[in-house]
């Protein structure tokens, strides 16, 4: 367990922010994980990153993907709200030596592929760099703008949580894996330490490739870093895997036959509020489609729509909710503030 004491200042200053960086060396590590076969939605991109993946002289997108200790210089807590790639990585590059130094030191050895850090920082800043950049021109870099959108999503979603409800709904909603009970936040991963805030802001920051990795950051002396999974993952399978999953995932039902099958599955994919260009991508359907069959359910009343800043979000009204629950068969679903 990694347990975060955070204090009453570091949860007041939480932020979410969009990291493309640890989006890259968060999809290595699922490569990594997932040899043969990546589960859907990851399917079809990681068969095509592969590629991308084998070219590797220095040997170093290997050292992220299966490093048991990955320092936290390798992913800095990003400084902006939604910074490019481009960005991440001139941050990386200026990395202080020292501290790569300090970082290093606690591992407890390093692989010589790790130790090159050590011995010659600058240099192995810019082969990371480098490598790193040929890797997302090759595997992610046509996948971001749908990527950068759901992530966007997220952040929307999770935001009006946190101004409707609190820090306590906000932190308590995160992941089945990130365990709110104040003053700590668990992350239910190994090994075992303990990091107080002490006053340093809290950077949430969801990942379309977490995939039930939690990573986490805490030497930066301004901000503690922890990622979640964020929803939306499926932006990355084509159309036709995303529909046969849908398909296999809920079974014919009453909804269905009631509503039909495309505003069933857009009422079901309220259970969280979400904005039109969200669903879309959470479903796999056309922005248009999912707009029109808002449409439909607004004008009956069972969906609710709220402006926020230039999106509308919409969310289920009491009599959707019930529908859903009781013409599913599924679990009752919680309200949503």
């Amino acid at each position: 367990m990694i347990r975060i004491e955070l204090d009453e200042s570091s949860v007041a200053r939480t932020r979410i922010v969009i990291s493309p960086l640890w989006e890259a060396l968060c999809s290595l590590r699922l490569l990594a994980r997932y040899p043969d076969e990546a589960p859907f939605p990851y399917s079809g991109w990681a068969r095509r990153a592969r590629e991308a993946y084998g070219a590797d002289p220095h040997g170093l997108l290997e050292l992220v993907a299966t490093s048991a200790y990955l320092p936290d210089f390798f992913c800095p807590v990003p400084s902006e709200a939604g910074p490019t790639i481009e960005q991440e990585l001139a941050a990386l590059r200026e990395t202080d030596h020292a501290l790569m130094r300090h970082q290093l030191g606690r591992a407890p050895a390093l692989a010589p592929a790790m130790a090159v850090f050590r011995d010659e920082p600058g240099a192995a800043l810019e082969r990371l760099a480098e490598a790193i950049a040929a890797y997302w021109d090759g595997a992610l870099a046509s996948y971001w703008p749908r990527m950068r959108s759901a992530l966007e999503e997220e952040v929307l979603v999770r935001a009006r949580v946190l101004a409707a409800r609190g820090a306590e709904a906000f932190l308590g909603d995160l992941h089945d894996r990130v365990l709110w009970e104040a003053p700590t936040l668990t992350l239910v991963k190994s090994p075992e330490f303990a990091f107080p805030s002490a006053g340093r802001r809290l950077a949430l920051i969801p990942l379309i490739f977490s995939a039930g990795a939690l990573m986490c950051s805490t030497d930066d002396p301004d901000t503690l870093a922890v990622s979640y999974q964020a929803r939306g993952a499926v932006v990355l399978a084509d159309g036709s895997s995303t529909q046969r999953a849908a398909a296999a995932a809920v079974p014919a039902d009453r909804l269905a036959l009631l509503l039909g099958s495309g505003r069933a599955s857009v009422l079901r994919g309220l259970s969280r509020p979400s904005t039109t260009v969200g669903l879309a991508n959470q479903l796999g359907l056309a922005a248009s489609t999912v707009s029109a069959h808002l449409a439909g359910l607004h004008e009956a009343g069972v969906v609710s729509r709220q402006r926020v800043g230039r999106r509308v979000l919409y969310g289920l009204e009491p009599v959707g909710r019930t529908l859903v629950e009781d013409l599913s068969g599924g679990p009752r679903l919680r309200a949503a503030s």
